[in-house]
């Protein structure tokens, strides 16, 4: 009896090894990879990454980060996620040569797992004012205030060091890797994923749904990209694009205001102007600055309507970059437009406007030359004897032709009105 349960014996054992196998190949960890400022675009795309791992059943996130900071509203999306995150959450400050600094810093402490590569560097994590302007002593210690307690609960929570995070936002301190992870502030020094998943295999964290063990090693890698609408609400979102944007707009609407029925250029103007106040949202804007390039676009119109020797003309120029300046007001590089995109771009778009107004107003004042109008000064041939009348060929076309001098045929005749379908013309002095 024994003897015939053996065969069944092996081959239970042998179905739940293969189960064991099949399971273990089944596992994959997602990795995304953010590489840019934290804006909404990248906390949305941040967010709907782990909840879309979450659904597959990944056995964690990789947040491959190299940021220079972000929007305060867009990190805190993030953190409250990474908080209490439905499956294992990593950040992996990556490649050599990135940082998670600002806004990163705090991303970083949020995670269940730290790890950064050799080269990169974390902390400047002190608050700014994005919006640019003076702020108050008392204001600033405030701001300061805040963000060095919420920096401390996040790095205690994780059981990291929370009084080099306070550092980190008061004294804008910034460590290296390898002294990161000597003074517990991550957890992890990867070489690369593989290095970081044989590393992070058998490692407890807390999840949503309570402890977990990661079993990462050996796991399958997918990579989740942005989509193709995300990857441009993303790119406009950066100022220099939002820029170049809202003055193509107002160059698209003018000239669909100055020739209407163009249609191209009022639609491309619209677009673009939409998707500039988009980037608006997610950038800090003095709008200041939008009223000033109103302002001068005002300027370049009232050139081409009064005689003024060029001063408006040039106020509109200095208005249009002084407006430029002031549009994204902000002490962070990358939340303000490049000098190098601001002025080619306000004086390609100052001499389009002027070019166009000129070519406007030149066209009011401009010789009729079609149509009846278009007929009058013409000069033209007599193919016959005009005496009263005769017959001339003007403008490529035979025309009856009344004259009160007498032409003979073959000599040059000029018009001087039109009557009905015969034109009244005389003779053309040589």
């Amino acid at each position: 009896m024994f003897n015939k349960r053996i065969p069944l014996l092996l081959t239970a054992a042998s179905i739940l090894f293969l189960s064991t196998i099949l399971h273990a190949e089944e596992r994959q960890v997602r990795v995304i990879k953010v590489q840019a400022a934290i804006n909404p675009t990248i906390a949305e795309f941040v967010i709907s990454s782990i909840k879309k791992a979450a659904v597959s059943g990944d056995e964690a996130i990789i947040i491959e980060l190299d940021t220079p900071g972000g929007l305060d509203t867009a990190m805190r999306e993030i953190v409250k996620d990474l908080l209490n995150p439905p499956i294992p959450v990593i950040v992996y400050v990556h490649p050599s040569g990135g940082r998670a600094a600002s806004a990163g810093v705090l991303i970083t402490m949020a995670a269940n797992i730290a790890a950064m590569t050799r080269g990169t560097n974390i902390g400047a994590a002190h608050p700014v004012n994005v919006g640019g302007g003076e702020v108050s002593k008392e204001m600033n210690e405030k701001i300061t205030n805040d963000a060095v307690a919420y920096i401390r609960g996040l790095a205690e929570k994780r059981g990291r060091n929370a009084e080099w995070a306070a550092k980190a936002v008061k004294e804008s301190a910034s460590i290296p890797a390898e002294e990161a992870l000597k003074i517990n502030v991550i957890d992890i020094i990867a070489a690369d994923l593989n290095d970081l998943l044989n590393q992070t295999d058998g490692r407890k964290v807390i999840t949503a749904s309570g402890e977990v063990t990661l079993k990462t090693k050996g796991a399958k890698i997918v990579r989740e990209e942005m989509g193709f609408a995300r990857m441009v609400l993303n790119t406009i979102s950066d100022p220099n694009v939002a820029y170049i944007l809202m003055m193509l707009g107002l160059l698209g609407l003018y000239f669909e205001l100055a020739n209407p029925g163009a249609l191209f250029p009022g639609v491309l103007g619209a677009i673009c102007l939409v998707l500039a106040f988009y980037a608006f949202q997610t950038i800090p804007v003095n709008y200041a600055g939008v009223l000033l390039i109103l302002l001068s676009i005002v300027l370049f119109v009232a050139e081409a309507m009064v005689t003024s020797y060029g001063i408006l003309a040039i106020g509109g120029i200095v208005a249009m970059f002084l407006g430029s300046i002031m549009l994204f007001d902000s002490p962070l590089p990358y939340l303000r437009a490049s000098l190098l995109v601001i002025i080619p771009t306000v004086l390609a778009t100052a001499g389009l406007f002027i070019l166009a107004i000129t070519y406007a107003i030149r066209a009011q004042f401009r010789k009729t030359e079609t149509g009846a109008e278009g007929m009058i000064g013409q000069v033209g041939e007599a193919r016959s004897r005009i005496s009263p009348t005769g017959k001339v060929f003007v403008a490529g076309e035979y025309w009856d032709a009344e004259s009160e001098d007498v032409i003979e045929e073959g000599e040059k005749v000029r018009v001087i009105a039109l009557k009905g379908l015969k034109l009244m013309v005389s003779k053309e002095a040589r």
